[in-house]
């Protein structure tokens, strides 16, 4: 399913304005005001204010170093992302739920991306980004990344409210299909668009490059791996002998990236 033309037309819209260069003395007013209405730390942000550019370059600030560690701990499985626990699911019957016991297809949510991969039995983590949230994302494992599909599909949006009354909302959005290869199996990450959310960023990875890679990109735990340019939602799909869930993560739990969210048996 394609985006409507309506919901293109506005995400392409609501972008433009994203990009447009402020005047600098506008600048830390404005993210200021930001700030206060969604309650952004400022005090994690790398740059000054003023340097930001546009409400674009702010959405996808950097951090101050040190803000968002990792886990020492080898057995632990860290959120790769600032956001809200949607849900924490075991995957029975090709199924995961989207919210409200709603059910849809983790095959039709990868694509073509891991088919030769048993995934019954294993989990799913959603986690979604509100505007408050820093919209890098990082890596929660070291391994390679292998594969990046783009996946055309639907803007609607991912907010709570909307998925309690839209089903499969994520298998039929626009989305980024991941791969990652580790020492212990493979880690699948989703990316998936959203209404205004109409540009998915993967490190050194073009979109016209779609598909498996030529290169596979090393990559270490916790290196940056992609951006969303306005907020969304990342799903992580493992296996049935990868990680398993925290007890202590239900539904509206906020994480901070590099929290663990799950633990390797070994």
């Amino acid at each position: 399913m394609s985006a409507t033309p309506l919901r293109r037309g506005l995400s392409l819209l609501v972008g433009w304005l994203a990009d447009r260069g402020l005047p600098r003395p506008l600048r830390a007013p404005l993210f200021r005001a930001y700030a206060r209405a969604y309650e952004v730390n400022l005090d994690e942000v790398r740059l000054p204010l003023a340097e930001h550019p546009s409400l674009g370059a702010f959405f996808v600030r950097r951090l101050v170093d040190g803000a968002r560690p990792f886990p020492s701990d080898p057995r632990a499985f860290p959120s790769p992302c600032d956001g809200t626990v949607q849900s924490v699911d075991r995957i029975e019957r090709d199924t995961i739920l989207q919210a409200k016991g709603r059910p849809y297809s983790v095959r039709e949510l990868l694509g073509p991306v891991g088919a030769d991969v048993a995934l019954e039995g294993g989990h799913a983590w959603t986690i979604y980004l509100s505007p408050r949230d820093y919209h890098r994302v990082h890596s929660p494992v070291a391994g390679e990344l292998v594969e990046a599909v783009w996946l055309p599909g639907a803007r609607y949006s991912v907010a709570p409210k909307v998925l309690a009354a839209r089903p499969k909302v994520f298998s039929i959005n626009e989305r980024c299909v991941m791969r990652i290869d580790t020492a212990r199996g493979p880690l699948f990450y989703v990316m998936v668009g959203a209404l205004n959310v109409g540009r998915i960023k993967v490190v050194g990875v073009e979109q016209r490059d779609s598909g498996r890679l030529a290169r596979p990109r090393p990559l270490a735990l916790g290196e940056e791996l992609a951006r969303f340019e306005m907020g969304s939602t990342v799903i992580l799909v493992t296996p049935p002998d990868g990680p398993v869930p925290e007890g202590e993560l239900a539904s509206g739990t906020p994480l901070k990236m590099g929290r663990t969210i799950g633990r390797f048996a070994r």
